[in-house]
């Protein structure tokens, strides 16, 4: 019995391969079919509850992962979804979520490294389209916003003019083109006093400044709905000014880098020879913030939840993610996740709980 067990098995897989082999096409096709019908058009916010949301469409940072985007997180409050900064793969994640990019309705920049930005051309793209859109996508971001924005404007444009040409001024509307940067003042540097970017709909998003010096200005923002408050560090050492920011935020997102692990890359740069590589590897842990930093940091501002994102170095198993939090679990009474691209925190309205959620990106 167990003998023909074993050959009923064998011989439907076998079945399968011969079928393959004889019926490629229509095989493929009915694969096809169902990979557009699973995604094409798809609105996957339909499917969260009330309240307010955070989804990693890029959980990584400058160093290449082929597991996860450059940074870049989207935030949807009721029906309204927002991007803090446009990382580099980030927008083709968006898709791959089934989060239509034509609902971006304002992109928010932390700072102005070029890891931040690098894919704010394609967000900016598949929003216009994706919407039909008659008036560029905002940007909101520290002084210098406009040059970039202005600089990717005139970096798509001739691509601009081909997309009208080829689809009509009715699917590409030529003033919808692009993005126009809203650039917000701060207080002098060292103050955290909160600034209001945007208000709508019942939810405020404020502005503070961090610490990422050279890189000035620098900063974090603050989400609250109904209730709900989630907090995005923005590339920082540890500091203060966050710390006051973020009291009693239901979800931080912060920003992580572990220094052991990437003195070991150091070390390696420098035993082959790259010493300009190494340098930089010797440079940034002194303007980021290692896990265990971060949840001393969130312990103190009196955080419920804490998720790294820009995870630096990169990450490619999760047996690392022991190394790489250090001894964070023993700094933080509250939960830490390692974020990863795909995931989604929800904060019900009214509620005190997180649910967590993954959309895949592959």
């Amino acid at each position: 019995m167990h003998g023909a067990v074993k050959w009923g098995l064998g011989g439907a897989m076998l079945a399968g391969v011969l079928a393959l082999a004889a019926f490629p096409a229509p095989i493929g096709l009915a694969m096809a079919r169902l990979a557009i019908d699973a995604r094409a058009g798809v609105d996957a916010t339909q499917e969260l509850p009330e309240g307010l949301h955070v989804a990693l469409c890029g959980s990584g940072s400058p160093l290449p992962d082929p597991t996860r985007a450059g940074p870049c997180s989207m935030v949807i409050a009721g029906k309204h979804v927002f991007v803090v900064d446009a990382g580099e793969g980030g927008a083709r994640n968006m898709t791959l979520m089934r989060i239509p990019n034509g609902h971006v309705e304002a992109v928010f920049l932390t700072h102005l490294h070029s890891d931040h930005i690098d894919g704010l051309g394609p967000m900016m793209l598949l929003r216009w389209t994706g919407a039909n859109a008659t008036v560029p996508l905002p940007i909101y971001g520290p002084a210098g916003t406009e040059r970039v924005v202005a600089g990717i404007n005139e970096a798509y444009a001739i691509d601009g003019g081909y997309r009208t040409a080829h689809h009509g001024p009715a699917v590409a509307p030529p003033s919808g083109r692009g993005g126009t940067a809203y650039p917000f003042a701060l207080p002098p540097r060292g103050d955290g006093t909160p600034v209001t970017v945007l208000q709508r709909d019942g939810l405020t998003v404020t502005a503070f400044r961090v610490d990422h010096g050279p890189v000035d200005p620098a900063v974090g923002y603050r989400f609250d709905y109904k209730g709900r408050s989630i907090v995005f560090s923005g590339d920082t050492a540890p500091t203060p000014l966050l710390v006051r920011n973020a009291r009693g935020a239901d979800l931080l997102v912060h920003e992580g880098l572990q220094p052991r692990l990437v003195s070991l890359m150091e070390q390696t740069l420098r035993k082959r020879g790259q010493p300009g590589l190494a340098k930089i590897m010797s440079d940034i842990p002194g303007y980021h913030t290692s896990p265990e930093a971060a949840a001393a940091e969130a312990q103190e501002a009196g955080v419920k939840n804490l998720v790294f994102s820009h995870n630096v170095p990169q990450l490619p198993t999760r047996a690392m993610y022991p190394a790489y939090l250090g001894n964070a679990r023993q700094k933080f009474d509250g939960t830490i996740t390692v974020g990863e691209d795909g995931m989604v925190f929800s904060l019900p309205a009214g509620g005190k709980g997180m649910e967590l959620r993954t959309w895949s990106v592959r």
